[in-house]
């Protein structure tokens, strides 16, 4: 049973887009809670959010329908997906964007999504089309539908890590698509020729030092303690990070 609804997308934290998905899906399914979980994903870099996705969700409650929105292609010919995983669902395009998820699904299915409403917007499937099959899918029904394999997805084939920069939060911090069970703890990252060595946490440093971390996430993430890696280290979203031994 769907029990609540998070939206994940690239629109930022400021316009009408997370609003009007929001204000849509009040009206389809007024009992199921809209929470906006991220909205600030690298704007049109699905390849990036991919592996985020699943670090942001691993530890949230169960029964939760995700709809996710990074997708440069809309209007075109790309396909729309529902995946059913472990007792939650994803609902966005198929653009690589679900690919890393459905690779950890113990349980569950690909839908190629086949419905489309009577109207549909060329450039806002966010609020047109995959609110409304999210809606459905809250409501206990599945819009008509084809079930595929994951491996035929978009980017069923990527790694399963990508030692680039995928997410830069509010503070500067570098979140990297580096799963941190793949790192030995005495491992340095080198990030645009600098070489950091591993620390628990911030406490554990002198403030103004680089140093790479395990965050909340389980994801390698690149930190300088009372400072902005961002800046300091002049990396950006997409830009590669190397792990030495």
């Amino acid at each position: 049973m769907i029990e609540r609804v998070a939206l994940v997308t690239d629109f930022g934290v400021s316009g009408p887009y997370v609003g009007q998905m929001k204000l849509r899906l009040s009206a389809l399914v007024p009992r199921i809670p809209v929470i906006d979980l991220v909205s600030d994903l690298a704007p049109f870099r699905p390849d990036l959010a991919a592996y985020l996705l699943p670090a942001l969700t691993r530890d949230m409650p169960v029964g939760t329908l995700y709809v996710c929105v990074v997708d440069p292609g809309v209007g075109s010919e790309r396909a729309a997906l529902a995946v059913e995983a472990d007792g939650d669902w994803y609902v966005g395009p198929d653009n690589g964007l679900l690919a890393v998820v459905a690779g950890c699904i113990e349980f569950g299915r690909v839908l190629r999504v086949d419905w489309r409403p009577d109207r549909l917007s060329d450039s806002f499937h966010g609020r047109d089309l995959f609110a409304p099959v999210a809606a459905m899918l809250c409501d206990g029904s599945l819009p008509p539908c084809t079930e595929i394999s994951a491996s035929g997805m978009v980017g069923s084939d990527w790694p399963d890590e990508l030692p680039r920069v995928v997410y830069v939060d509010p503070y500067g911090n570098l979140v990297t698509g580096i799963q941190a069970t793949s790192m030995d703890l005495g491992s340095i990252i080198r990030a645009d020729g600098r070489e950091l060595s591993y620390a628990r946490t911030f406490s554990e440093t002198t403030a103004g030092t680089a140093f790479w971390y395990v965050n909340a996430f389980g994801l390698v993430e690149l930190a300088v303690n009372q400072g902005n890696a961002q800046f300091a280290l002049g990396l950006d979203c997409g830009d590669p990070v190397e792990r030495l031994a």
